[in-house]
């Protein structure tokens, strides 16, 4: 575990409608201009969908056989870089991608579709989007906000969850983010469209949730702007931990307002098993 240093919480500012923190847009230029290969495979999430699981299966699938070595000695957000990442003490995103040596290149992104660089859609990339029930992304995403040092002050719970209803938590609304990737799909064919909950009825034992939580390869604990001691990277992984953190009266409140977000799209999810 790396010494945990103090950094300063930053705030969400507005960009194009999606809060975003400036060490992203500070970045934009490069980020916008990103140039994707043909090959390129882009694993779009919201964030604390599965990003980090998908990445490592897919990882595996390309080059356990080959590259053994790869899942030992490399982390995984070195093997699949985060595009948009541009924080203190590591290599920017962009930068990691465009000196990735494999062949394909495996991206992640928690950008909302239309914020996506555009030669993602015009190389005809690869694109896997994996989807996970709002109130489960919810509970996880505030415990990742507590832990993680550069997010903004996520508030306590009640506080927070209202946030996420209100859009307002990074990356922008769940509702916009999962409608955007789903309406997209219709349109264009590569675009691999996952919810969270069928895939983790298909899991072995290497790409396990408890097996990865205890991987140091997979689990984060080397990154130093994120303290373990409060939470760590990978909690739970679970789907209706949200009954655990939800009130009778959120709950309520909740899928009165889900009801109204999602009302003209077709996806659906299940929040229990």
């Amino acid at each position: 575990m790396p010494y945990m240093q103090s950094y300063t919480r930053v705030e969400l500012t507005d960009f194009e409608g999606v809060s975003l923190v400036h060490f992203i847009t500070d970045n934009w230029e490069n980020i916008k201009n990103f140039k994707a290969r043909p090959d390129d495979i882009l694993i779009a999430t919201h964030p604390k969908a599965g990003t980090t699981w998908v990445s490592y299966i897919l990882d595996l699938l390309y080059f356990g056989n080959t590259s053994p070595e790869r899942q030992t000695s490399l982390p995984i957000y070195l093997r699949v870089p985060f595009l948009e990442a541009n924080f203190p003490e590591t290599p920017s995103g962009e930068d990691l991608a465009n000196k990735l040596a494999t062949t394909p290149r495996i991206i992640k992104t928690h950008l909302p579709v239309q914020l996506v660089p555009k030669s993602f859609w015009e190389q005809n990339c690869r694109v896997v989007y994996v989807a996970r029930n709002a109130k489960d992304s919810a509970v996880s995403y505030y415990h990742f906000d507590r832990m993680n040092m550069i997010s903004a002050e996520p508030g306590d719970w009640n506080t927070y969850l209202q946030r996420f209803m209100d859009g307002k938590t990074m990356f922008g609304p769940w509702y916009n983010h999962v409608c955007g990737y789903w309406e997209k799909k219709q349109t264009y064919p590569n675009l691999h469209y996952i919810i969270s909950f069928l895939l983790r009825k298909r899991i072995t034992k290497g790409v396990h949730f408890d097996a990865m939580k205890q991987n140091k390869m997979t689990n984060y604990s080397a990154v130093p702007v994120m303290d373990f001691k409060i939470s760590p990277f990978m909690r739970k992984g679970k789907v209706g931990d949200w009954k655990n953190h939800f009130t009778v009266a959120q709950n309520e409140q909740f899928d009165k307002h889900y009801k109204e977000k999602m009302k003209s799209t077709t996806l659906q999810f299940r929040t229990q098993i």
